[in-house]
């Protein structure tokens, strides 16, 4: 029981970290970011090219993974998202076929085999009975930390604040002088960054291939349907139920079925409270 505990915990953090960026995007640029799992399939293979194939410092590697995915965020908001000006469904095609491209440019550089990346923090804790490595916990650690930050920064900055505006209203947060450009520019950028670091961590949680960017995509999707769609404490709070619900259909029922509950969730929410849990489609 308590390593379901302990593990439960671990994942939902790194659940949690993905999902955020995803949230941000849609509560601010009303958009559902379909290319957002590309960030996180992107950011694994940097970090194997600059920390396993060069030889840099793990922590290099993840630096250089985040500052890719915010270019990358800040990339396809300027050349997708603002010339089709927020049109919806153009916007979500162009960046589902956007992830397809980079799938199939990952396997014409690195191939279309799976491989293992390294931990960023090597070695073992054991708590318990439980045996946990030092890479999951740090995920865990890194997670709350950004998550905190942001949360903070949302909430008493100015930039944060101008965030919250446009996520609520942006004709009126407009008129009322903020830049809708530059704060929707911010969130790709920062969205990007989140979803780039989370990829790191889930890389070398699971494996490294060009089509790992489908999982954490559904994950962040489901988190957010259930938690309702632009709410960060629904995405917090619904990646620890779905961390938990993976964790515990793994430990006592079986491997296989690593996902099926998080769907079934999915469709019994979408049918009895359409706007997820929270309901809510502000910061």
């Amino acid at each position: 029981m308590l390593e379901i505990l302990i593990q439960g915990l671990l994942l939902s953090g790194l659940y949690a970290l993905i999902a955020v960026g995803f949230t941000l995007i849609f509560s601010v640029g009303r958009v559902l970011n379909l290319a957002y799992g590309s960030y996180i399939m992107i950011a694994g293979y940097v970090y194997f090219y600059f920390s396993q194939l060069l030889g840099l410092p793990p922590i290099v590697g993840l630096l250089l993974a985040g500052i890719l995915g915010s270019c990358m965020g800040l990339l396809k908001y300027n050349l997708i998202v603002k010339p089709l000006k927020g049109d919806h469904i153009p916007v979500e095609i162009s960046t589902l076929i956007l992830a397809v491209i980079l799938q199939s440019a990952i396997i014409l550089y690195f191939g279309n085999s799976a491989k293992i990346l390294l931990p960023i923090f090597q070695g073992v804790i054991h708590i318990g009975n439980a045996t946990v490595t030092y890479n999951v916990l740090a995920a865990t650690l890194v997670s709350w930390l950004i998550l905190i930050v942001l949360f903070v920064f949302i909430r008493k900055t100015h930039v944060g604040r101008a965030m919250q505006a446009v996520s609520m209203d942006s004709k009126g947060a407009s008129i009322s002088g903020v830049n809708i450009n530059k704060i929707n520019m911010f969130t790709w950028g920062i969205s990007g960054f989140l979803g780039a670091i989370a990829g790191v961590f889930f890389a070398s949680y699971t494996q490294l291939s060009p089509s790992m960017w489908v999982a954490p995509l559904i994950i962040a999707i489901a988190i957010v349907i259930v938690g309702g769609i632009g709410s960060i404490i629904g995405t917090l709070v619904v990646a620890h139920i779905i961390g938990f619900m993976e964790i515990i259909s793994v430990a006592l029922i079986s491997p296989q079925l690593r996902g099926v509950f998080t769907m079934l969730l999915v469709i019994i929410v979408l049918i009895i409270r359409p706007k997820g849990l929270f309901g809510r489609e502000e910061l």
